[in-house]
């Protein structure tokens, strides 16, 4: 019979070690659990162990630390670290300290033992795994807002492919935000303190769209009055991101592969190449590898610029994220000084309904609108746009409030907040009557609301006792 593999797992909230500890064991797995990261230090040198969970915050030694010290030791061991702040920064910290892979509480047991099994799989096959090589480089934020399952994935796509120099191509709907994902591939990489360059490509002749790439000779063409670098040229040692290729011709797409294959330009109008040290991000929202099958795009230049593919999901796949990028917008819109605009239930509630067609660009616009027709610092449904108001308003009849709870499995500490706000709605924001029905006092009932930052709407007479407290 075969060895069970021995999983380390390290955290400090006791019901994930129980969850890891019981659904590992029953899909085959012997597990050791421990509650800091100094104590699986102890535990990894009195056994072995075949891979090992940790989270990354913990209260002594952290995850990165601890992968530190197991890389030292053990460069092939499988490590997998784990948090509920999923970020860009702690996927590329992970993955720049020599973790195997970084995910995102909460998950699915089932995903776990899938990616463990993988793991261990590819361990058995090969003799030693090489170390991740270190980058000495610090990393720069990116700006990337959002915690859902696919935005880490994001993240961890964009750290793997900083650490290389091959072209990459971003794929993904309108206003999924592929220029700020190729500005973060390029902030993250070696190239970070030489140029970023971008052109949209689409609206654009061939002439003009290769003058503005490779550069023109004097009287290459009509209007072509000074001999002029192109952007390669101007990007060398950094990054040129071409945005909507979809849209270019089959003579463009020759061109650009013939730069990328030999890594020389040639001006428009002239005969003399030069060399160009650049690395080509491409994006594109038409499904390129349907083009290709359509013979409207070349497949080589395809299979070239996808050396590293990133696919960006949809806001409308991305659960929990809207919540995080209104927070963002909402602080960036607000007046200088000034605080910062806060939405009804009703308001958020429309937001979340709505499925964003327009993705992240087309919220972004919505607050941008609602903090312009805002008054007070309070949005209410009315500042949003029409078509996320009706939508909200129908959600909002249909929507059960036990469900609204916890549709989108919040933490445990979103979910005290969220039953508060809708035990103070439900009694009109009456403390008195909220505390009653919460079994607090109305001292515990303060504190609750001044944690959280609720926002009383209304506060009706005879409960504006203790006011002063929640201020």
């Amino acid at each position: 019979m075969a060895t069970q593999p021995h999983i380390l797992v390290a955290d400090d909230e006791r019901s994930i070690r129980l969850m890891l500890e019981t659904g590992l064991s029953l899909n085959g797995f012997q597990v050791t659990a421990v509650r800091t990261g100094r104590e699986a230090l102890d535990a990894a040198s009195k056994s072995k162990f075949d891979a090992v969970l940790s989270d990354i915050y913990m209260p002594d030694v952290d995850g990165l630390e601890l992968v530190d010290t197991l890389r030292a030791t053990e460069p092939g061991l499988p490590i997998v670290l784990m948090t509920a702040q999923g970020s860009l920064e702690a996927a590329v910290q992970a993955v720049e300290r020599g973790a195997s892979d970084f995910i995102g509480k909460p998950f699915e047991i089932a995903a776990v033992v899938e990616l463990l099994r993988r793991y261990l799989d590819a361990r058995r096959e090969a003799a030693e795994t090489p170390a991740a090589e270190e980058t000495e480089s610090r990393l720069t934020k990116a700006g990337l807002i959002g915690r859902s399952a696919p935005m880490i994935m994001v993240y961890k796509l964009i750290a793997q492919a900083a650490r290389t120099d091959a072209t990459v191509l971003i794929m993904g709907e309108s206003g999924t935000g592929k220029e700020l994902v190729a500005r973060a591939i390029h902030d993250f990489s070696g190239r970070r303190s030489h140029p970023f360059l971008s052109v949209n490509c689409s609206g654009l002749t061939d002439t003009l769209l290769e003058a503005e790439l490779f550069g023109h000779t004097r009287g290459a063409f009509t209007g072509a009055a000074a001999e002029r670098a192109g952007l390669f040229e101007a990007a060398d040692g950094g990054t040129l991101f071409l945005d909507e290729l979809a849209s270019t011709s089959p003579a463009f797409q020759a061109s650009l592969l013939r730069v990328l294959q030999s890594g020389e330009v040639r001006r428009v109008g002239s005969t003399q190449p030069r060399r160009v040290n650049v690395r080509v991000i491409g994006a594109s929202n038409a499904p390129l590898r349907d083009l290709v099958a359509a013979g409207t795009f070349r497949s080589d230049l395809f299979y070239r610029l996808s050396v590293l593919s990133v696919e960006l999901p949809p806001l409308r796949a991305r659960a929990g994220d809207v919540e995080l990028l209104t927070a963002h917008f909402l602080q960036a819109f607000r007046e200088p000084g000034g605080v910062t605009p806060h939405l009804t239930r009703e308001a958020a509630d429309a937001l979340n309904a709505h499925d964003f067609p327009g993705n992240v660009r087309e919220l972004e616009n919505a607050l941008r609108r609602a903090v312009a027709l805002s008054s007070g610092g309070v949005i209410t449904i009315d500042c949003l746009p029409p078509e996320i108001a009706r939508r909200g308003a129908k959600s909002a009849a249909q929507e059960k409030p036990e469900h609204r709870l916890v549709a989108d499995r919040p933490t445990m500490s979103e979910l005290e907040r969220r039953y508060l706000q809708l035990t103070l709605e439900e009694n009109g924001w009456n403390r008195r009557r909220a505390a009653a029905v919460l079994d607090l006092d109305r001292r515990t009932i303060q504190r609750l609301i001044a944690r959280y930052h609720l926002q009383c709407v209304r506060d009706p007479e005879g409960d504006m006792e203790g006011e002063e407290e929640v201020a």
